[in-house]
């Protein structure tokens, strides 16, 4: 749906025509699809997932501020993703075993290990070589016995520049790796000016905490500990 009908829409959805609200649900229903794809094999059926998509975009299309000045797409994905996530977390709609539980118990443990050892965030592969399981085994354990992401775990190691983008899990689709950064980069805007440099910095730029330290003014501990507040905002945001 083109940006002007969307607008129109929009506008005449917020002052209660039910009808334009029909029509941007309808001409929307594409992006709606493809986030509820991403959440296939959670126990919960496709139809009923996108229904959730849909709920998310109506209160989507009910909160929307035109002085956000974004595009309502733009906007409409973080809530959408929501949608779906509060239900699979709230509902229970995922039923888990005990043995994925102690697994996912386990990686927590090992994570912490490695963390001691090395000094820096194991990646996927790493964890599930030391618990023996296949990385897929290990998502999904992890998923269980914490809250759902749309992000892998940053590293955050002194000289990690890896862009927050690349943490997306390898197995998603091309627009499912855009709804992330569409919900990552909504949550980055809403940070603070000086967090928002950091991040600027350390993951889009690459350089490493002692380079963003003498470019902000910081120590390298100060730009680490201000790294890690503002990854557990992000998280929460996400």
């Amino acid at each position: 749906m083109k940006r002007e009908e969307n607008i129109e829409l929009l506008r005449r959805a917020k002052e209660g025509d039910r009808e334009a609200q029909d029509r941007l649900l309808e001409g929307n229903m594409g992006l709606c699809k493809s986030i509820a794809a991403r959440f296939r094999d959670r126990g919960v059926e496709y139809e009923d997932l996108v229904q959730l998509a849909a709920i998310g975009m109506i209160k989507a299309v009910r909160s929307f501020d035109f002085s956000y000045n974004t595009a309502f797409s733009t906007y409409a994905v973080p809530l959408i993703i929501g949608e779906i996530r509060r239900f699979l977390r709230d509902d229970g709609a995922v039923k888990v075993s005990r043995g994925t539980r102690r697994l996912g118990a386990d990686a927590m443990r090992k994570r912490e290990e490695f963390l001691r050892e090395k000094g820096r965030e194991p990646s996927v592969a790493e964890l599930s070589e030391r618990c023996g399981v296949s990385c897929e085994e290990l998502v999904f354990s992890l998923e269980a016995v914490g809250p759902i992401r749309s992000l892998s775990e940053p590293a955050g190691g002194e000289e990690d520049g890896v862009p927050l983008g690349d943490r997306i899990a390898d197995s998603e689709d091309g627009i499912g790796k855009t709804t992330d950064r569409i919900a990552l980069i909504e949550a980055v805007k809403k940070l603070p000016p000086e967090q928002r440099k950091l991040i600027y910095l350390r993951y889009f730029r690459e350089l490493s905490q002692s380079q963003t330290g003498q470019i902000l003014g910081m120590t390298q501990v100060k730009v680490s500990r201000e790294e890690k507040k503002i990854m557990e905002l992000l998280r929460k945001a996400l």
